[in-house]
């Protein structure tokens, strides 16, 4: 005998299903003692992008073990809805927004570096190393790669939608809220430590001539050591800003 739900997916969710399945009710058939957080992942919506699920009208958690002909309705993270009093999928967001990018997102590593985001990012990185260090240091994975957001131990991610870096960036300023939050130049772009005012005279031996002699007003990463100062990619920097955020 088969045992069927009827199951819905909401907003950007749909984004993870098939053209014909979305923004509609779905016939799924399941096995005894499923879970509703496996029949969400078997349709290839990840968890960590789900806030809310109700079931015939009552919220529940992954745990839930579906019965025959449950109708059951699956929400993303909500930004400006109260469902506090409902059973919470996700944890707190997190006080401080850090990340964690895998091997696709490079530039966008770059850019959220420059806005003075915390971003982790290395081009070897595993799939389970990047859960891993999300897990340990509290960082929200970005990801090109549902299969990393489908580990059970991954609390906090996001699937980036578009393949153009500046989109990327948009995206996710748009998700996380992050308009208010930026500190340009407060990161080295190259290595994630932190760039701080130094004197002239501290750096001088790092520094080619002509920037000896026309600029006075120097940065420097606390990691890595990389001189910054304000020339031509200083400038270049605060137009792209400017263009992404209107700021």
């Amino acid at each position: 005998m088969k045992r069927i739900i009827s199951i819905r997916f909401y907003e950007e969710l749909n984004d993870f299903l098939k053209s014909e399945i979305r923004k509609t009710w779905i016939i799924y058939t399941f096995r005894i003692n499923q879970t509703v957080k496996d029949a969400i992942e078997a349709l290839g919506v990840p968890h960590a992008e789900i806030d809310l699920i109700l079931v015939n009208g009552k919220s529940v958690g992954f745990d839930y073990h579906l019965q025959d002909e449950d109708r059951v309705s699956v929400y993303p993270v909500f930004e400006t809805i109260d469902i506090s009093t409902l059973t919470h999928l996700r944890p707190e967001p997190l006080r401080e927004t850090r990340f964690i990018l895998d091997v696709h997102l490079g530039k966008l590593c770059k850019y959220l570096r420059m806005l003075g985001f915390d971003t982790y990012y290395r081009n070897d990185l595993a799939d389970d190393e990047i859960v891993k260090i999300s897990v340990s240091e509290k960082r929200i994975i970005l990801t090109r790669d549902l299969g990393i957001l489908k580990n059970g131990a991954v609390t906090h991610g996001y699937w980036i939608r578009s393949k153009d870096s500046k989109e990327q960036l948009c995206e996710v300023i748009n998700r996380f809220n992050l308009q208010y939050k930026f500190r340009p130049f407060y990161r080295c772009t190259m290595c994630n430590g932190r760039v701080k005012e130094v004197n002239k005279t501290d750096i001088e031996h790092l520094l080619k001539m002509n920037t000896k002699i026309y600029f006075d007003k120097f940065y420097q990463c606390n990691d890595c050591k990389r001189v910054y100062w304000e020339g031509t990619h200083f400038k270049n920097m605060q137009n792209f800003i400017h263009e992404i955020t209107g700021k």
